[in-house]
């Protein structure tokens, strides 16, 4: 059994297949899980390295013998725990064999002063049962008729408004289904979203489910496209367990579905939050023990803003959300999160000088020998431990490049006016930071490297300039702490 490891970013827990299960609920039979394609394995399958953050799972031989080629179809306890491990470690995804019914859902959705947008979205949802939480709209939202055999619509006012998390709450409060799914008015779901979604429900411990958000509008003026490749919204075409410090981390609450005693035992949103109480609900639940899954197959288009005003005010307002939630999830919305052996090693690097560059190496040659000692009953422990840490640092550089043209831009520019060989450094990382999100990118929006810099930039600053707003008006410095993992 090895020990819990963080070093370069990557964080190291060694399980057995049989420890006493954690969360809610077996599995039942008929349930899939197969192994994720990015998943490491070693030592005839007994070991797997993956997942986000990167964990070592270590299975004992029978447990790696029920894998067989990376799928397992769950039969009974035994099948059930080990299925369960491999969910909760990460390395694995889910294949649910039964979905509950759609007349299970009522779809919950808050608006203020949009009925077009309520226009839209409601041949969208037919046959299903609606709830309109009018927030105070200036004119009472009146609703179009529906002529469904089954389901229908049902509409509620707030005389002033109040905020999306508390018209999601009455919304709420009103439904009596098992479940119930929040949509905002801007949205329109594709064909099979809500089925697809739906299966993951299968598993009893899973509370809340998000789709992929796409753009309504993919082509337009640049900042369209900008935003069809690069929206906030928008978490990527890989499913993943959403897990504060992952790669998804939460889910927004434009679109998702979740059990509906869950959300009420937890009380809903937040209704003191006007921004990211998504954020809030989804590590409230994760806090409380439940799962959380995000399913790209499911998509929601998404009216996104495209004039630069409000676009920019929006990821400004995005930004002031931080320093709410370091406050009442103290540790969990750092812009930096590494070892210490990764941030000297990440600093060395950036400072383009020889000593730097000698010792980046250093530093990346002693936690190449510190991982190779956790990997010493593993095939080939130098070459696991040396791609690990590789793959640790590039993903250090990438964070703390991040870190300085989006959440310290403040401090960065201070610099850049003070220092021109850091004007010239803090040049070359914005640009290659830039085009490396573009290459990332670049099959979405189409746009050309050029324009895409720019609007990531400003994007970044604007976010940033949120950020530092929140920080003052809370008169807190949580939200701009680093927090290095040992």
């Amino acid at each position: 059994m090895f020990p819990n490891f963080c070093v370069h970013g990557y964080h190291f827990a060694a399980m057995s297949a049989y420890d006493h299960l954690m969360g809610q609920g077996r599995l039942p039979d008929g349930f899939g899980v197969r192994v994720d394609p990015r998943v490491r394995t070693y030592s005839e399958g007994r070991v797997l390295i993956g997942g986000s953050p990167t964990r070592m799972l270590k299975l004992a031989p029978t447990a790696a013998a029920m894998i067989g080629d990376g799928f397992l179809e769950v039969t009974d306890s035994q099948s059930a725990l080990v299925a369960r491990k491999l969910l909760d470690s990460g390395v694995a995804n889910p294949r649910p064999m039964s979905i509950p019914s759609p007349q299970d859902v009522t779809v919950v959705i808050p608006l203020r002063n949009n009925a077009a947008g309520l226009s839209r979205l409601l041949p969208a949802l037919h046959g299903l049962k609606v709830i309109v939480v009018d927030d105070g709209s200036d004119e009472p939202v009146t609703v179009p008729p529906v002529a469904w055999s089954i389901g229908g619509v049902t509409t509620l006012r707030h005389e002033s408004s109040r905020g999306p998390a508390a018209a999601r709450n009455t919304g709420l409060r009103s439904a009596t289904t098992d479940f119930v799914a929040f949509l905002d008015s801007d949205v329109v779901p594709r064909k099979g979203w809500l089925e697809v979604m739906l299966g993951h429900f299968s598993d009893p411990a899973v509370a809340l489910v998000a789709p992929r958000i796409v753009a309504l509008e993919p082509e337009g003026n640049a900042l369209a496209r900008y935003e069809h490749a690069r929206s906030s919204l928008d978490l990527g075409r890989k499913e993943a367990a959403v897990r504060a410090g992952s790669s998804v981390s939460y889910v927004p609450s434009a679109a998702m579905l979740i059990r509906r005693h869950v959300a009420e035992e937890c009380n809903g949103f937040d209704e003191s939050m006007h921004v990211a109480e998504d954020v809030d609900l989804c590590w409230r639940l994760q806090e409380a023990g439940w799962r959380l899954r995000y399913e790209p197959v499911a998509n929601v288009a998404h009216d996104h803003r495209v004039t630069f005003g409000r676009w920019f005010g929006r990821k400004l307002f995005y930004g002031t959300g931080a320093s709410p939630l370091a406050d009442r999830h103290p540790g969990m919305v750092p812009p930096l999160s590494m070892s210490p052996w990764t941030l000297i090693s990440c600093l060395f690097a950036i400072s383009f000088t020889k000593f730097g560059l000698l010792g980046a190496l250093l530093t990346l040659g002693v936690t190449i020998g510190r991982l190779r000692r956790m990997f010493l009953g593993l095939d080939q422990p130098t070459r696991i431990a040396a791609i690990l840490a590789t793959e640790g640092f590039v993903g250090g550089l990438w964070q703390l490049a991040s870190a300085m043209c989006r959440h310290y831009w403040p401090i960065t520019l201070l610099a850049v006016v003070l220092s021109s060989r850091i004007r010239r450094i803090a040049l070359g990382i914005a640009v290659a930071d830039a085009m490396t999100d573009w290459y990332k990118h670049r099959e979405l929006g189409g746009l050309d490297p050029v324009r895409y810099a720019f609007f990531k930039r400003v994007d970044d600053v604007a976010y940033g300039a949120g950020l530092w707003t929140g920080a003052v008006r809370s008169r807190s410095l949580k939200a701009l702490t680093p927090r290095m993992d040992t």
